[in-house]
């Protein structure tokens, strides 16, 4: 009895330790995490600091390069005029047209190529040459067939990620281990249920990776697009500010588009993050 007494009270004491080392090392990269963003805050603080004092002094040309100061008053103004939102809500709408185009075309594409060997061999050239093909070229053909409006510019960004998204997740299908795929055949399974249980799930990661990869090119398709042909959108105010030799808006321009594009970004991480959790819970299940 004592014996199995004493074999308990070090188990008790064993586990408390390891959940003490647990909860220490929880605390510590909280602590990392704070430090890290924090260290993020005086970088960028230090930067901005820098810019607006070389231009104050003229170390660097006030015309050209503006000013932290300068931007944030105009674009407080533009924002509080309402000739911003405009501009944010188009060029956004298309990003994110061209996102979910771009994004679901190329994975169904993959999907078919995976079907097929056959298909697979007949398309491998025509994709390389796709992919090596300066997207920017397209632009005439695309203001051609959709004329000079909100198509050609959410086609061209459809076109700069469809590629890249038909390589990336048809070389993940093609990365799964051949070993489940036989186990799976010679249970029975059928093409589309190796692909439901096996394919997909393994793959899974990397189509969430190419989201992330995505909004970076919707976001430089939809720019360039609205470089080509565009009457409104922050790639028209770049342009415009460019022309007119207004370089403030066109920093304040660029500076909306990061803040974008990093919401944007963290909106797949949050997806990411819950669909990941997802299948954990449902393969606990």
């Amino acid at each position: 009895m004592m014996r199995k007494s004493e074999s308990k009270i070090n188990q008790w004491l064993t586990r408390g330790g390891q959940s003490a080392a647990h909860g220490e090392y929880l605390k510590k990269l909280r602590i990392e995490k704070w430090m890290v963003f924090f260290t993020q805050l005086v970088l960028l603080a230090v930067l901005l600091a820098l810019w607006e004092w070389a231009s104050a002094l003229k170390w660097i040309d006030p015309l050209l390069f503006s000013r932290p100061s300068k931007i944030w008053n105009s674009f407080y103004a533009m924002l509080i005029n309402g000739d911003l939102h405009y501009h944010i809500f188009i060029t956004v709408v298309e990003t994110l047209a061209g996102f979910l185009l771009g994004t679901i075309l190329g994975t169904v594409i993959a999907i078919t190529i995976w079907t097929s060997n056959f298909l697979a061999k007949v398309l491998d050239p025509y994709i390389v040459v796709l992919n090596g093909m300066p997207k920017v070229a397209l632009g005439p053909i695309f203001i051609v067939a959709f004329g000079g409006g909100y198509g050609a510019i959410i086609s061209m960004a459809v076109a700069v990620s469809v590629i890249i998204t038909i390589i990336v997740v048809y070389s993940s299908f093609k990365e799964v281990d051949d070993n489940y795929i036989r186990m799976a055949k010679t249970f029975g399974a059928t093409k589309s249920q190796i692909f439901q249980k096996i394919i997909f799930p393994a793959s899974f990661p990397t189509v969430i990776s190419t989201l992330k990869v995505n909004v970076g090119l919707s976001w430089v398709g939809v720019i360039v697009g609205e470089f080509l042909v565009s009457k409104a959108g922050l790639g028209y105010l770049i342009i415009y500010g460019f022309q007119v030799f207004n370089l403030t808006l066109v920093f304040i321009s660029l500076l909306i588009i990061a803040i974008c594009a990093t919401l944007m970004y963290q909106g797949v991480t949050i997806l990411e993050k819950r669909m990941m959790k997802h299948r954990g819970i449902r393969d606990e299940n």
